[in-house]
């Protein structure tokens, strides 16, 4: 079976995978596409780091159980074909599109489909899902858009997060895959004001398409000059940031943390404690959520085509990696293995 494997920093081509093969429970999946997420291309520039910072949050007994000298896979925004099901399964019937949370459940318990030496993703040309996880494609939605339902979850779940109210006032820092959720969030939520900062004018463009009524290049004017928001944002994910936007924002402000920093980070209490700023870190999303922005995507709630600004094959991911290194070049590469 060909798939695309982490390999020493680097997503390296095979064509000798052995094939998964399903137990009770589970199914096998032909992927249709597979987006390729923000956190992937953290894992390949900072794997060790991430690693080694499960294992200290963990105290050693929750760690992630990866080895970076052997193959890792990847691929957790996916659309998927029921090919088989496994011994005693009752699902839907071969041919049916679904996508999932990405969780496989097994005898053994269960294992995130994100980064495995064993667990294959959504980069390669099958893999396995648990049955009772699994989310049927609506008639008519194109699978490359149903592959977007997990990304479009994230910043479904910031929203929910920050209670934020139609009246009320939002500013997104940073309009990656991320930040272009969040935004999508806000607009489906009824947010009357929502202001999109980022140096990139591509993006900034992608994220007035999206829903943002003004956008700010943080290069010519700080956004918190710009907007008194009641809720900010924080999709950018670099140290800095957190310290910076307590110093800046109004009183009160709600601060949603969903930038994944991967540096030590320095912040000074004191520029949040008078102004009573509160601070609420997010990551994920639950199954209603889920479930939530694939309906939201299939009755055209959210169009998230403009997203998509590349495909590849599974022989181009390690390439796809480094083009999406320029924000001005792509937001979301899909893989079509």
């Amino acid at each position: 079976m060909r798939a695309s494997v982490l390999r020493d920093g680097r997503m390296i081509y095979r064509d000798d995978v052995p094939d998964p093969v399903p137990e009770s429970g589970q199914v096998l999946v032909g992927v249709q596409a597979c987006g390729i997420c923000g956190s992937d291309l953290h894992f390949v520039a900072h794997g060790a780091k991430v690693v080694e910072l499960t294992e200290r949050m963990t105290g050693g007994t929750g760690g992630m159980g990866i080895d970076l000298n052997r193959d890792v896979f990847m691929g957790h925004e996916f659309c998927a074909e029921i090919l088989e099901a496994g011994p005693d399964t009752k699902t839907h019937p071969p041919g049916t599109l679904v996508t999932s949370i990405p969780v496989l459940l097994s005898a053994r318990g269960f294992e995130p489909i994100v980064y495995s030496n064993n667990t294959i993703g959504g980069y390669a040309e099958r893999m396995l899902l648990s049955a009772p996880l699994l989310v049927p494609i609506p008639n008519g939605l194109d699978f490359k858009h149903a592959a977007l339902t997990e990304p479009m979850a994230v910043g479904l779940h910031a929203v929910n997060k920050s209670n934020i109210q139609p009246g009320e006032t939002a500013l997104v820092l940073g309009c990656g895959p991320i930040g272009i959720s969040i935004i999508a969030a806000l607009r489906l939520r009824g947010v009357k004001t929502i202001v999109a900062s980022d140096f990139s004018s591509k993006r900034r463009q992608l994220a007035a398409v999206m829903g943002a009524h003004q956008t700010v290049d943080p290069a010519e004017n700080s956004p918190f000059d710009t907007v008194k928001a009641a809720v900010v944002f924080e999709a950018i994910g670099v140290p800095g940031i957190i310290d910076d936007v307590m110093r800046r924002a109004r009183r009160a402000t709600r601060l949603i943390v969903v930038g994944v920093c991967m540096e030590p980070d320095t912040v000074h209490p004191f520029f949040a404690a008078p102004k009573e700023i509160n601070i609420q870190f997010v990551v994920t999303y639950d199954p209603t959520e889920f479930a939530d922005s694939l309906r939201a995507i299939a009755e055209g709630d959210i169009d998230v085509s403009p997203l998509i600004t590349g495909e590849v094959s599974l022989d181009e991911v390690g390439q796809a990696f480094d083009d999406l290194a320029d924000p001005e070049r792509h937001c979301k590469i899909l893989v079509m293995p």
